[in-house]
């Protein structure tokens, strides 16, 4: 079986942080947040923290079509269940999607799975320009 290639992912990480660090935001990545709804570790890409708040960071990067928008409604569950199981340690998650391969992005990062998957008070979901606009002037 073929290594899954994981340095796409370590691109976005790369556009991700500079604007977290111009936000005035610290991090730490690949942190262990808890327990996914399946037992196993859930281990967040990014966690960010400024004047107290704790912010969860997952990053999701599709270079061609595949699979990995399949697994954000998946990643939304796992988010809430993190945030609900920490005793209000963690405020806010947040999903970016980035590369040109996405077939669901605009979905996602427009609200409509809402109607199916009530995440609002819990989980934004948006894209890499959105996420890196917000993070650069500290208002995530």
């Amino acid at each position: 079986m073929m290594a899954r290639d994981t340095s796409t992912g370590q691109v976005l990480e790369a556009m991700v942080l500079p604007s977290l660090t111009q936000g005035g935001y610290t991090y730490q990545k690949q942190v262990d947040v808890g327990r996914r709804p399946n037992g196993s570790k859930h281990y967040i890409d990014v966690l960010a923290q400024k004047e107290g708040r704790k912010i969860l960071i997952s990053l999701k990067w599709q270079q061609v079509p595949g699979t990995a928008e399949q697994k954000v409604p998946y990643e939304v569950i796992c988010l809430i269940k993190t945030i609900r199981d920490s005793n209000q340690e963690f405020d806010r998650a947040y999903i970016v999607l980035g590369g040109p391969g996405w077939s669901l992005r605009d979905y996602y990062a427009s609200g409509d799975m809402y109607e199916y998957l009530p995440y609002r008070e819990y989980v934004s979901i948006m894209t890499l320009e959105e996420f890196v606009a917000q993070a650069n002037m500290g208002t995530l």
